[in-house]
């Protein structure tokens, strides 16, 4: 297709849109892992460099929509408490992502593989850090520091943030608000970084913003069906499928 990037014919975009439809689907239903799966998925046919690329905007937009569900006075109270953690989530967000462009194609399949499965495998065994009161400090720098650079370097900081969340004990309740902030303004360091560092450009950013409107129907389709099937056996099916995409991405990287 002309409008976009060369790498980019008919074929590839049907498919990019299906996988990103599937992805947006899922978040609505369960509330994670749409960038998970357009990594994971896209990655299968399209370079490295575009599958970053192309994820910005659809997260941006599906972010920002989260943050609106869960009300200003929720957004105000998750920036008090969780501060320091927002804070170098944010700032590490636009650091690593001006390192993509340095990273060999064959390395950044490797680099976007290895979360997807390691994230997804931590999920399934149910594992969870215990954070005593004396500790959650260093804790959220740390945590804050690793979802960061997972997140400019491969647009993913949702499953470090819910195992961040999990160790404090956040209440479930307060999660999904908590992660909607989170979620929203890494989504727009994201944006900022790439549009530093050349991801995001006059080729590019075509390509992610024809990926918005799939994602915002799986989201939607998403909250409408998610009441009507097993949420926890949907969820740990789609943990399987990504965890063995992530190794085919991982296969790649080493192979060439």
């Amino acid at each position: 297709m002309a409008m976009f990037v060369p790498d980019i014919t008919l074929a590839i975009f049907a498919f990019a849109c299906v996988v990103t439809l599937v992805g947006g689907f899922v978040k609505g239903a369960v509330g994670f892992a749409m960038p998970l799966i357009m990594i994971s998925g896209m990655g299968i046919v399209i370079p490295p460099e575009l599958v970053v690329a192309g994820i910005v905007i659809p997260i941006v937009i599906s972010n920002g929509l989260q943050v609106a569900r869960s009300g200003v006075g929720n957004a105000q109270a998750a920036l008090k408490e969780h501060w320091r953690y927002i804070l170098v989530v944010c700032v590490m967000i636009l650091v690593a992502a001006q390192f993509v462009r340095s990273i060999p194609g064959n390395v950044m399949f490797i680099v976007l593989g290895v979360p997807v499965v390691g994230l997804c495998f931590i999920q399934l065994i149910g594992w969870r850090p215990q954070i005593t009161p004396r500790w959650r400090r260093p804790f959220e720098w740390v945590a804050g520091w690793l979802a960061g650079v997972l997140g400019g370097l491969a647009g993913t900081w949702g499953p470090p943030t819910v195992l961040y969340l999990l160790a404090l004990n956040t209440p479930r309740d307060k999660q999904m608000s908590v992660q909607g902030v989170i979620y929203g303004l890494g989504a727009v360091m994201l944006l900022l970084g790439h549009l530093q560092s050349g991801i995001l450009n006059a080729h590019t950013w075509s390509f992610s913003a024809a990926l918005v409107l799939p994602a915002l129907i799986g989201m939607w389709l998403g909250f409408r069906l998610g009441d009507k099937f097993d949420q926890e056996r949907f969820r740990r099916v789609t943990l399987w499928v990504l965890i063995i995409a992530g190794v085919n991405l991982i296969r790649r990287g080493v192979m060439g």
